[in-house]
């Protein structure tokens, strides 16, 4: 029977109120009636946005309670907050019919309707829950909040309370999966990066492909990732769900909602370093990561405190940047479009980077590549001292940055925006970095530079461009270069067994102690400025200085929809 030609019509009343109830293609709707038979307000919720449907009064909060009445049924909807529409909350009405049968007929057609028009809706989920993340609260969150939502739609749930870092990552890699339609990570944005190293690894295993060629084609991911927020930054789920709210996020997870999402694979050499799909930065947000690491008692308040002394330090770092730039007339980060959901820009890009798939379902299972597809092109050059280099998959919006890193920035069209920060004075660099609190074009300035890309590769300056007093400070931090080479000139020194040798590694310990006192009542500042930065890519700080990324279209899906226009 095709969902469209149902059509259930009659008259139900919802508490003292009479109304007439309408099934009708993909909407049920409910109308008030006066005593006359005039229709006043009416409410129509999508076939899709329904959670559930139970026979009988049944309410879930503060527990489960079902009472089974002859003529009653409650539906389960999604429900927009008044105010805001990207706050979903749970809705709940109960409907009166004359009679026991036209209950059951009412139950059974929207059962079907459910059946028929969300197929895809996920019936067994991989729950890993981060007792440490945020605020501790993630157990509690997940138990309280998320649980019995799922219960309600009907899903199974296999929960991990993880106890170590990457204990995600290493089940999803190594356990048998064979059932779940989804892994759902209770945390933050760590935790998500978990699960996704983990789930597209599996994938790459799985299809025989290696990771660590960037310009072998990956194999799209079929399993799905969902997040309900509960870290100290929760960006990814901001960026494609447009608000941090947990029942919110369940409620996309219950009704099946998927969205495809482009991930950044950074390599070093012939190695995957690891995989980004919000921020790989150098420079300031580099300086402000690793800063933060060393005052995590703080808790979310050290990158505040962090971002504060780094801008204090005023820094800037020589390098090389090579991009490879997408064909304009396509998109560009300065259009003023917005990724929401269904976004136009995507859905095109979906057909330019899948040209031959015939369907959704054909898309996820085929090994596909824009590679493979797209002639490279040439790639672009720029070289000299830069305040941050920033490569974004996405807006990377937050609460205190609603617009983002990029606010043009779309979440599966294939590309990512390259934003070049040049030495300036800091004056103007505390402007750039305050218009991303505001509505102001952050990229209107002449310091400024965005390109939306396919890749991107970083490199230091020759040798010569060094003097020898900042090699030796890059080595001393430990940040130059490949640390595996400072391994091996450890190894060679260490077979000639000198006193020579074992005096100068006690004079460099007692300078690194020196050193430290010094950072610790003077702060960086005091310090000299570094040769080079470090990377931060997804809230990580990466090993090596010289690296090239490229963009991977809709290579994993996620349980969200993208962000609803207000």
């Amino acid at each position: 029977m095709e969902i469209e030609s149902v059509r259930v019509e009659s008259s139900v009343w919802v508490g003292k109120k009479r109304f007439r109830a309408l099934l009708s293609g993909w909407y049920f709707s409910w109308t008030e009636l006066d005593k006359k038979n005039r229709e006043k307000k009416t409410i129509s919720v999508p076939i899709g946005e329904v959670v559930a449907v139970a026979e009988g009064q049944v309410e879930i909060q503060p527990q489960k309670k079902a009472e089974d009445t002859d003529r009653d049924f409650t539906l389960f909807y999604v429900k927009r907050s008044s105010s805001g529409g990207r706050i979903w909350t749970l809705g709940r009405t109960q409907f009166c019919c004359p009679s026991r049968d036209l209950r059951d007929q009412w139950v059974a057609q929207l059962k079907t309707a459910l059946k028929t028009h969300c197929s895809s809706r996920p019936h067994r989920l991989l729950v890993f829950i981060n007792p440490y993340g945020g605020k501790k609260r993630g157990k509690q969150i997940y138990l309280s909040l998320v649980a019995p939502l799922f219960e309600l739609a009907g899903i199974s749930s296999h929960v991990v309370v993880t106890e170590r870092a990457n204990q995600a990552r290493d089940h999803i890699l190594k356990k048998d999966l064979t059932g779940f339609d989804g892994v759902i990570c209770v945390g933050g944005d760590g935790m998500f990066s978990e699960l996704l190293h983990g789930v597209i690894g599996r994938t790459q295993q799985e299809a025989g492909i290696s990771e660590h060629d960037p310009t072998v084609m990956l194999q799209p991911c079929d399993l799905h990732i969902g997040i309900i927020p509960a870290g100290s930054t929760d960006c990814v789920c901001f960026a494609t769900v447009g608000v941090n709210d947990p029942v919110t996020s369940a409620l996309h997870i219950a009704i099946g909602d998927s969205q495809p999402l482009d991930v950044c694979s950074v390599h070093h050499q012939s190695t995957l370093v690891r995989y980004s799909v919000s921020l790989v930065g150098y420079g300031f947000y580099g300086d402000v990561l690793a800063e933060s690491e060393r005052h995590r008692w703080m808790g979310p308040l050290r990158y505040d405190y962090s971002g504060c002394l780094v801008y204090l330090c005023n820094r800037s770092y020589r390098g090389i940047v090579q991009y490879l730039p997408v064909d304009p007339q396509i998109s560009s980060p300065r259009d003023s479009t917005r990724c929401l959901s269904g976004c136009r820009i995507c859905s095109e890009s979906t057909e330019r980077l899948f040209p031959h798939s015939d369907s959704c379902s054909s898309l996820y299972s085929r090994q596909l590549s824009q590679y493979s597809i797209e002639s490279e092109g040439e790639w672009i050059s720029v070289e000299g001292r830069f305040r941050c280099v920033s490569l974004t998959c996405m807006s990377s919006s937050c609460p205190r940055s609603p617009k983002g890193l990029s606010p043009s920035a779309h979440l599966a069209d294939g590309t990512g925006d390259l934003i070049l920060v040049r030495d300036t004075n800091p004056l103007s660099f505390l402007t750039y970095l305050h218009r991303h609190t505001t509505t102001q074009d952050q990229f209107d300035l002449p310091f400024v530079e965005v390109h939306r890309v396919k890749a991107v590769r970083f490199s230091l300056p020759p040798d010569g461009d060094y003097d020898d007093e900042e090699r030796e400070h890059s080595i001393s931090e430990g940040v130059l270069e490949d640390p595996e080479e400072l391994c091996e000139s450890d190894i060679e020194f260490s077979k000639d067994g000198s006193q020579q040798y074992l005096a100068e590694s006690q004079k460099e310990q007692e300078m690194k102690v020196e050193r430290k006192k010094r950072e610790f009542f003077c702060g960086p500042c005091c310090s000299k400025p570094p040769a080079v930065s470090v990377w931060n890519c997804d809230g990580e700080i990466l090993p090596y200085t010289e690296i090239s990324c490229r963009v991977r279209g809709q290579l994993v899906r996620l349980f969200a929809r993208g962000i609803e226009d207000d």
